[in-house]
């Protein structure tokens, strides 16, 4: 017998560190040929590291959390044959204590379940995490995979993982147990004393320490203008209305797209990145717009890359295509890097106004609030129209704050005459 030794991969990008978020083994456990055994996250994207090699876990090389160098011991293995371990080096280290997976609980059932559905007995399992009603629960994007694949809604399944969180061993007991089971429905009026600590980890630190960053380092200011997508929402109805079936229906997201687009034109000083560290500013011809978009992990950033050469649908396609490797835990690290302006939308949960945080090292970045009808003055006559506010938010170091005011205000022209979306 000998031992394999799994070192830190060089994901690339020049990265020197990288975060371990969740180990699927434990000391004791075979593991086979290409199987993951843990995920590490860079930057924004989550990568799942395999086993190259069939044989026993003897060691595991950080805690979930832990920020580790690349080149650095990741995992032991016991495997038949001389294995990759010379003896001259250093004895293994003594294995990492980590907590032990215990026996997911039993649920109490909400539904009615075949009477040859597994039950484990109470005892077998420890209390379940309690979540908020709207409250996501914890789970790696390999996890959330598979909970998708196979049509399970994660906020049902008791996570025995640490601060709840949802393992592979959970989503098996949860499929064996054929059910859709959640927390014992309690009074309103109950009295509660339960007290929950979540480590912040993996993606969400990533968005906090961005979020900080970015607050500390760019000087920002915020600009609101209202805007009458009246005409704008009766092009996008006919549009649907005919294409809709054989070309996509269109969301609001590709006209906005396109209004940043043409919008640029005029303010390329909008569309660059700024090195505040070099002092140095890189404008681009190119447009490409971040999408923020909401995942089960937190909020990511996809790129839509070179908007210019996009038709509406062509944008339509590549943003519903963006936001389902969001979704599923597929994006890669290319498509969630190299943004040169930002767009955000909570859709119909838009609120009236909003201060989004610019996405350092852009300089802009353009929010979205929800729409709707109000009465409106328009040549003398009150008239119910639509209307919708874009709140923006600019780094002052860089954006001057009339350049801003009148960026925004073309990108409200190119919306209430949308015609003027399409002319060269």
């Amino acid at each position: 017998m000998g031992t394999h030794v799994i070192k830190m991969p060089d994901i690339g990008e020049g990265i020197a560190q990288v975060e371990l978020v969740e180990w699927f083994v434990k000391v004791g456990d075979m593991v086979s040929e290409d199987q993951v055994v843990a995920d590490v996250m860079t930057d924004k994207a989550t990568v799942d590291i395999p086993s190259p090699v069939a044989g026993k876990v003897l060691a595991l090389g950080g805690q979930p959390g832990e920020v580790m160098a690349v080149g650095s011991e990741l995992i032991r293995i016991e495997v038949e044959g001389a294995g990759n371990l010379r003896e001259s080096a250093q004895p293994p280290a003594e294995p990492v204590a980590t907590p032990a997976k215990a026996a997911p609980q039993a649920r109490i059932e909400v539904a009615a379940v075949s009477t040859s559905a597994i039950k484990p007995a109470p005892a077998q399992r420890p209390a379940p995490v309690a979540r908020e009603a709207n409250e996501r629960p914890l789970a790696s994007p390999a996890v959330r995979k598979r909970a998708w694949d196979a049509g399970i809604e994660l906020r049902f399944v008791v996570g025995s993982g640490p601060a709840g969180r949802v393992l592979h061993d959970d989503l098996e007991l949860y499929l064996a147990q054929d059910s859709r089971s959640a927390s014992a429905p309690t009074s309103g009026y109950a009295k509660r004393t339960d007290e929950e600590q979540i480590p912040v980890i993996g993606l969400r630190r990533k968005i906090a320490q961005r979020m900080q960053d970015a607050k500390r380092r760019a000087a920002h200011f915020s600009y609101v203008e209202e805007v009458d997508v009246t005409a704008l929402e009766e092009l996008r109805a006919q549009l649907n209305h005919k294409w809709g079936d054989s070309r996509g229906k269109l969301t609001l997201l590709p006209f906005l797209v396109r209004a940043m687009v043409v919008a640029l034109r005029d303010f390329p000083q909008i569309n660059v990145r700024y090195d505040d560290e070099a002092q140095l500013i890189t404008r681009f011809g190119a447009a490409h717009i971040g999408v923020a978009a909401q995942s089960d992990n937190g909020l990511m950033v996809p790129v839509v890359r070179h908007a210019e050469t996009l038709s509406l649908w062509a944008a339509a396609d590549e943003i519903t295509r963006l936001a389902s490797a969001v979704r599923t835990g597929k994006a890669t690290r290319e498509e969630l890097t190299g943004s040169t302006i930002t767009l955000t939308s909570l859709g119909a949960l838009g609120g009236i106004v909003s201060t989004p945080v610019v996405n350092l090292p852009e300089v802009a970045i353009v929010g979205v609030n929800r729409i709707v009808e109000r009465p409106m003055v328009v040549k003398g006559q009150i008239v119910i129209r639509k209307m919708m506010n874009l709140s923006s938010s600019f780094d002052h170091r860089v954006v001057d704050g009339m350049d801003a005011a009148q960026f925004i205000q073309a990108m409200r022209g190119l919306l209430e005459q949308p015609a003027t979306l399409f002319l060269e």
